[in-house]
Protein backbone atom coordinates (compact mmCIF):
# COMPACT_ATOMS: atom_id res chain seq x y z
CA UNK A 1 0.00 0.00 0.00
CA UNK A 2 1.92 3.29 -1.07
CA UNK A 3 1.29 6.25 1.71
CA UNK A 4 -0.40 6.60 4.21
CA UNK A 5 -3.49 4.16 4.27
CA UNK A 6 -5.29 6.27 7.30
CA UNK A 7 -7.65 9.13 5.99
CA UNK A 8 -7.61 12.55 7.03
CA UNK A 9 -9.42 12.21 10.22
CA UNK A 10 -8.08 9.19 11.42
CA UNK A 11 -4.65 11.19 11.00
CA UNK A 12 -6.41 14.11 13.22
CA UNK A 13 -7.32 11.92 15.55
CA UNK A 14 -4.04 10.58 16.17
CA UNK A 15 -2.95 14.00 16.29
CA UNK A 16 -6.03 15.13 19.42
CA UNK A 17 -5.02 11.53 20.78
CA UNK A 18 -0.96 12.25 21.21
CA UNK A 19 0.42 10.37 18.37
CA UNK A 20 -0.55 7.37 16.17
CA UNK A 21 1.16 3.98 15.47
CA UNK A 22 4.96 3.55 14.96
CA UNK A 23 3.95 1.26 11.82
CA UNK A 24 0.85 -0.53 10.67
CA UNK A 25 -0.07 -4.11 9.08
CA UNK A 26 -2.70 -2.54 6.93
CA UNK A 27 -2.46 -4.10 3.28
CA UNK A 28 -4.88 -3.46 0.32
CA UNK A 29 -5.11 -7.45 -0.33
CA UNK A 30 -5.73 -9.99 1.94
CA UNK A 31 -2.47 -12.13 3.52
CA UNK A 32 -2.94 -16.57 3.09
CA UNK A 33 -2.98 -16.48 7.02
CA UNK A 34 -5.83 -13.83 6.96
CA UNK A 35 -7.90 -15.94 4.02
CA UNK A 36 -7.48 -18.88 6.35
CA UNK A 37 -8.34 -17.88 9.39
CA UNK A 38 -11.44 -15.86 7.37
CA UNK A 39 -12.73 -19.45 6.12
CA UNK A 40 -12.78 -21.10 9.27
CA UNK A 41 -15.49 -18.43 10.97
CA UNK A 42 -19.08 -19.14 11.90
CA UNK A 43 -19.71 -15.54 12.51
CA UNK A 44 -19.10 -12.40 11.12
CA UNK A 45 -20.11 -9.42 12.40
CA UNK A 46 -21.32 -6.27 9.76
CA UNK A 47 -20.81 -2.75 9.23
CA UNK A 48 -23.59 -1.75 6.72
CA UNK A 49 -24.98 1.65 5.16
CA UNK A 50 -27.96 1.87 4.83
CA UNK A 51 -30.18 3.50 2.59
CA UNK A 52 -30.19 7.07 4.53
CA UNK A 53 -25.83 6.77 4.80
CA UNK A 54 -26.37 5.91 8.25
CA UNK A 55 -24.03 2.77 9.70
CA UNK A 56 -25.90 -0.49 10.87
CA UNK A 57 -24.32 -3.02 12.96
CA UNK A 58 -25.21 -7.13 12.53
CA UNK A 59 -24.29 -10.39 12.06
CA UNK A 60 -23.90 -13.12 9.81
CA UNK A 61 -23.54 -16.28 10.32
CA UNK A 62 -23.08 -20.06 8.59
CA UNK A 63 -21.20 -23.15 8.82
CA UNK A 64 -17.48 -22.80 8.49
CA UNK A 65 -16.60 -22.27 5.40
CA UNK A 66 -19.52 -19.90 4.16
CA UNK A 67 -16.89 -16.92 4.08
CA UNK A 68 -14.31 -17.34 1.07
CA UNK A 69 -11.77 -15.90 -0.85
CA UNK A 70 -11.55 -16.64 -4.38
CA UNK A 71 -8.11 -14.45 -4.58
CA UNK A 72 -6.43 -11.84 -2.59
CA UNK A 73 -8.25 -9.10 -3.02
CA UNK A 74 -12.08 -10.72 -2.95
CA UNK A 75 -14.18 -12.06 -0.28
CA UNK A 76 -17.58 -14.45 -0.55
CA UNK A 77 -20.16 -14.21 2.00
CA UNK A 78 -22.65 -17.31 1.72
CA UNK A 79 -25.52 -15.62 3.90
CA UNK A 80 -28.02 -12.66 4.03
CA UNK A 81 -29.35 -10.58 6.59
CA UNK A 82 -32.79 -12.41 7.67
CA UNK A 83 -36.32 -10.75 6.95
CA UNK A 84 -36.44 -9.24 10.34
CA UNK A 85 -32.57 -7.59 10.32
CA UNK A 86 -32.68 -3.84 10.15
CA UNK A 87 -29.57 -4.37 7.91
CA UNK A 88 -31.52 -6.50 5.66
CA UNK A 89 -31.58 -3.85 2.54
CA UNK A 90 -28.42 -2.17 3.93
CA UNK A 91 -26.23 -4.78 2.33
CA UNK A 92 -26.57 -3.95 -1.77
CA UNK A 93 -24.17 -3.37 -4.63
CA UNK A 94 -22.37 -0.41 -4.21
CA UNK A 95 -22.51 -0.16 -0.75
CA UNK A 96 -19.16 0.35 1.19
CA UNK A 97 -19.07 -2.54 3.86
CA UNK A 98 -16.88 -3.39 7.19
CA UNK A 99 -16.39 -6.75 8.09
CA UNK A 100 -14.99 -8.33 11.22
CA UNK A 101 -14.04 -11.84 12.11
CA UNK A 102 -13.49 -13.03 15.54
CA UNK A 103 -12.89 -15.94 16.79
CA UNK A 104 -13.67 -15.89 20.67
CA UNK A 105 -11.95 -18.33 21.92
CA UNK A 106 -8.41 -17.80 20.78
CA UNK A 107 -8.64 -14.06 20.78
CA UNK A 108 -7.81 -13.11 17.03
CA UNK A 109 -9.48 -10.93 14.90
CA UNK A 110 -8.98 -9.78 11.39
CA UNK A 111 -10.88 -6.98 9.60
CA UNK A 112 -11.36 -6.15 6.11
CA UNK A 113 -13.35 -2.78 4.49
CA UNK A 114 -14.55 -2.93 0.95
CA UNK A 115 -17.15 -2.50 -1.44
CA UNK A 116 -20.22 -4.77 -2.18
CA UNK A 117 -20.24 -5.91 -5.61
CA UNK A 118 -22.47 -8.45 -5.73
CA UNK A 119 -25.45 -9.99 -4.33
CA UNK A 120 -27.91 -12.88 -4.88
CA UNK A 121 -29.47 -15.75 -3.52
CA UNK A 122 -26.47 -17.43 -2.39
CA UNK A 123 -24.58 -14.14 -0.41
CA UNK A 124 -22.59 -11.03 -1.37
CA UNK A 125 -19.69 -10.72 -2.91
CA UNK A 126 -17.00 -7.57 -1.23
CA UNK A 127 -14.51 -6.31 -3.28
CA UNK A 128 -11.03 -5.61 -0.92
CA UNK A 129 -10.32 -1.90 0.17
CA UNK A 130 -7.82 -2.58 3.31
CA UNK A 131 -7.66 -5.65 5.89
CA UNK A 132 -6.14 -5.64 8.69
CA UNK A 133 -5.44 -7.47 12.22
CA UNK A 134 -6.01 -6.62 15.30
CA UNK A 135 -4.72 -7.11 18.93
CA UNK A 136 -6.31 -9.15 21.49
CA UNK A 137 -6.90 -6.82 23.43
CA UNK A 138 -9.93 -6.70 25.35
CA UNK A 139 -11.48 -9.65 23.94
CA UNK A 140 -13.27 -11.94 26.44
CA UNK A 141 -12.61 -15.53 25.73
CA UNK A 142 -15.68 -17.48 24.47
CA UNK A 143 -16.14 -21.05 23.25
CA UNK A 144 -18.72 -21.86 20.74
CA UNK A 145 -21.64 -23.91 21.76
CA UNK A 146 -24.04 -26.09 20.03
CA UNK A 147 -26.59 -23.89 17.56
CA UNK A 148 -29.71 -22.49 19.45
CA UNK A 149 -32.97 -23.97 18.39
CA UNK A 150 -33.96 -23.69 14.29
CA UNK A 151 -35.26 -20.25 13.75
CA UNK A 152 -39.65 -20.06 13.43
CA UNK A 153 -41.07 -17.18 11.54
CA UNK A 154 -42.59 -15.25 13.36
CA UNK A 155 -41.65 -16.48 16.69
CA UNK A 156 -39.76 -14.06 18.15
CA UNK A 157 -40.96 -10.79 16.37
CA UNK A 158 -38.55 -7.59 15.72
CA UNK A 159 -39.18 -5.04 18.59
CA UNK A 160 -38.23 -1.45 17.37
CA UNK A 161 -37.97 1.16 19.62
CA UNK A 162 -37.45 5.09 19.69
CA UNK A 163 -35.91 5.02 23.11
CA UNK A 164 -34.20 2.51 25.14
CA UNK A 165 -36.41 0.57 27.13
CA UNK A 166 -35.81 -1.37 30.51
CA UNK A 167 -34.08 -4.46 29.26
CA UNK A 168 -31.94 -2.50 27.05
CA UNK A 169 -31.07 -0.66 30.00
CA UNK A 170 -29.99 -3.93 31.88
CA UNK A 171 -28.51 -5.45 28.71
CA UNK A 172 -26.19 -3.08 28.57
CA UNK A 173 -25.69 -1.92 32.16
CA UNK A 174 -24.27 -6.28 31.87
CA UNK A 175 -22.48 -5.96 28.09
CA UNK A 176 -18.72 -6.56 28.30
CA UNK A 177 -18.54 -6.87 24.57
CA UNK A 178 -20.00 -5.19 22.06
CA UNK A 179 -19.49 -3.81 18.30
CA UNK A 180 -19.65 -0.28 16.67
CA UNK A 181 -20.16 0.39 12.94
CA UNK A 182 -18.74 3.88 11.73
CA UNK A 183 -18.33 5.08 8.23
CA UNK A 184 -16.00 7.76 6.86
CA UNK A 185 -16.71 11.59 5.30
CA UNK A 186 -16.82 10.66 1.52
CA UNK A 187 -13.62 10.68 -0.20
CA UNK A 188 -12.00 8.50 -2.94
CA UNK A 189 -8.88 5.94 -1.72
CA UNK A 190 -8.40 2.58 0.10
CA UNK A 191 -9.16 4.80 3.89
CA UNK A 192 -12.24 5.75 3.47
CA UNK A 193 -15.69 4.02 3.88
CA UNK A 194 -17.66 1.83 5.99
CA UNK A 195 -15.92 -0.19 8.96
CA UNK A 196 -16.87 -2.09 12.01
CA UNK A 197 -14.74 -2.55 15.75
CA UNK A 198 -14.86 -4.21 18.50
CA UNK A 199 -14.86 -3.02 22.09
CA UNK A 200 -14.45 -4.29 25.52
CA UNK A 201 -14.61 -4.34 28.76
CA UNK A 202 -15.94 -5.35 32.44
CA UNK A 203 -19.50 -5.16 33.23
CA UNK A 204 -20.77 -1.15 34.53
CA UNK A 205 -17.86 -0.09 31.57
CA UNK A 206 -21.06 1.39 29.78
CA UNK A 207 -22.52 4.05 31.69
CA UNK A 208 -26.37 4.34 30.70
CA UNK A 209 -28.05 7.67 31.06
CA UNK A 210 -31.62 7.38 29.56
CA UNK A 211 -30.79 7.36 26.13
CA UNK A 212 -27.43 8.21 26.36
CA UNK A 213 -24.02 5.96 26.50
CA UNK A 214 -21.16 7.11 27.87
CA UNK A 215 -18.36 5.08 26.84
CA UNK A 216 -14.33 4.92 27.87
CA UNK A 217 -11.61 4.70 25.32
CA UNK A 218 -8.47 2.33 26.03
CA UNK A 219 -5.81 2.44 24.65
CA UNK A 220 -5.44 0.34 21.39
CA UNK A 221 -3.43 0.27 17.82
CA UNK A 222 -3.62 4.05 18.08
CA UNK A 223 -5.56 3.96 14.59
CA UNK A 224 -8.48 5.48 15.40
CA UNK A 225 -10.45 4.24 12.89
CA UNK A 226 -13.59 4.15 14.55
CA UNK A 227 -12.61 7.94 16.42
CA UNK A 228 -11.11 9.50 13.14
CA UNK A 229 -14.88 8.58 11.47
CA UNK A 230 -16.33 9.94 14.18
CA UNK A 231 -15.06 13.56 13.51
CA UNK A 232 -16.56 14.00 10.54
CA UNK A 233 -19.92 11.66 10.44
CA UNK A 234 -20.97 11.28 14.10
CA UNK A 235 -23.77 8.98 12.69
CA UNK A 236 -23.15 5.32 14.01
CA UNK A 237 -24.48 1.99 15.36
CA UNK A 238 -23.74 -0.46 18.01
CA UNK A 239 -24.53 -3.64 18.26
CA UNK A 240 -24.80 -6.05 21.68
CA UNK A 241 -24.53 -9.90 21.77
CA UNK A 242 -26.40 -12.24 24.23
CA UNK A 243 -24.04 -14.84 23.84
CA UNK A 244 -26.20 -16.95 26.06
CA UNK A 245 -28.69 -16.75 24.22
CA UNK A 246 -28.00 -15.36 20.32
CA UNK A 247 -30.37 -12.28 21.69
CA UNK A 248 -29.10 -9.05 19.87
CA UNK A 249 -29.68 -5.19 20.48
CA UNK A 250 -28.37 -3.13 17.57
CA UNK A 251 -28.72 0.89 18.34
CA UNK A 252 -28.77 3.55 15.76
CA UNK A 253 -27.86 6.72 16.81
CA UNK A 254 -24.94 9.59 17.18
CA UNK A 255 -21.63 10.01 18.90
CA UNK A 256 -18.99 12.38 19.56
CA UNK A 257 -16.11 12.39 21.45
CA UNK A 258 -14.46 14.29 25.00
CA UNK A 259 -10.59 14.51 23.64
CA UNK A 260 -9.76 16.72 26.80
CA UNK A 261 -9.79 13.80 29.35
CA UNK A 262 -11.24 16.01 32.00
CA UNK A 263 -14.78 13.49 32.46
CA UNK A 264 -12.78 10.44 33.16
CA UNK A 265 -12.94 10.68 37.06
CA UNK A 266 -9.79 8.39 37.43
CA UNK A 267 -11.43 5.67 35.52
CA UNK A 268 -8.62 2.34 35.39
CA UNK A 269 -7.50 2.47 31.74
CA UNK A 270 -9.03 4.92 30.14
CA UNK A 271 -7.20 7.54 27.82
CA UNK A 272 -10.64 9.71 27.22
CA UNK A 273 -14.73 9.09 26.99
CA UNK A 274 -16.89 8.96 23.96
CA UNK A 275 -21.00 9.58 24.13
CA UNK A 276 -23.29 7.66 22.02
CA UNK A 277 -26.98 9.05 21.55
CA UNK A 278 -29.74 6.50 20.67
CA UNK A 279 -32.48 7.32 18.02
CA UNK A 280 -33.57 3.81 17.25
CA UNK A 281 -33.16 0.07 17.91
CA UNK A 282 -34.38 -3.20 17.25
CA UNK A 283 -34.08 -6.32 19.44
CA UNK A 284 -34.19 -9.25 17.75
CA UNK A 285 -34.60 -12.08 20.48
CA UNK A 286 -32.49 -15.44 19.32
CA UNK A 287 -31.75 -14.09 16.44
CA UNK A 288 -27.86 -15.46 16.03
CA UNK A 289 -27.63 -19.32 15.50
CA UNK A 290 -25.06 -19.87 17.67
CA UNK A 291 -24.48 -20.04 21.84
CA UNK A 292 -20.96 -19.06 23.44
CA UNK A 293 -19.98 -20.21 27.05
CA UNK A 294 -18.08 -17.41 28.63
CA UNK A 295 -14.55 -18.48 29.75
CA UNK A 296 -12.90 -15.81 31.38
CA UNK A 297 -11.90 -11.98 30.94
CA UNK A 298 -8.82 -10.63 29.31
CA UNK A 299 -5.89 -9.29 31.50
CA UNK A 300 -6.12 -6.10 29.64
CA UNK A 301 -9.96 -5.98 30.53
CA UNK A 302 -9.35 -7.08 34.18
CA UNK A 303 -7.08 -4.01 34.45
CA UNK A 304 -9.86 -1.48 33.42
CA UNK A 305 -12.45 0.30 35.37
CA UNK A 306 -16.19 0.23 35.47
CA UNK A 307 -18.69 3.52 36.72
CA UNK A 308 -18.57 4.02 40.13
CA UNK A 309 -22.56 3.66 40.13
CA UNK A 310 -22.48 0.53 38.23
CA UNK A 311 -25.39 1.59 36.07
CA UNK A 312 -29.08 1.65 38.33
CA UNK A 313 -30.31 -0.61 35.53
CA UNK A 314 -28.21 -3.64 37.26
CA UNK A 315 -26.84 -6.37 35.65
CA UNK A 316 -29.21 -8.30 33.51
CA UNK A 317 -29.29 -9.79 29.88
CA UNK A 318 -31.26 -8.85 26.62
CA UNK A 319 -34.06 -11.48 27.64
CA UNK A 320 -33.88 -10.84 31.24
CA UNK A 321 -37.31 -11.63 33.03
CA UNK A 322 -37.30 -7.99 34.57
CA UNK A 323 -39.76 -6.59 32.01
CA UNK A 324 -42.43 -9.26 33.25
Amino acid sequence: MNGTPFNSDELAAQILAGGGPRGHGIHDFMPDQQRAFLAQQACLFIGAIDADGSPLATLLCGRPGFVRSPDAATLHIAALPDAGDPAQEALSPGRDVGVLGIDFSTRRRNRINGRITGRDAGGIGVAVAQSFGNCPQYIQRRTATSPGPPQQAGLHPVETMGHLDGLAHAAIAAADTFFVASRSRAGNGAMYGADISHRGGRPGFIRVDGDVLTIPDFPGNRYFNTLGNLLAEPRASLLFVDFASGSLLQLQGTADVDWSGAALQGFAGAERLWHFHVLRGWRRRAAAPLRWSFVDYSRTTLATGVWPERNAAGASSIDSAAAT
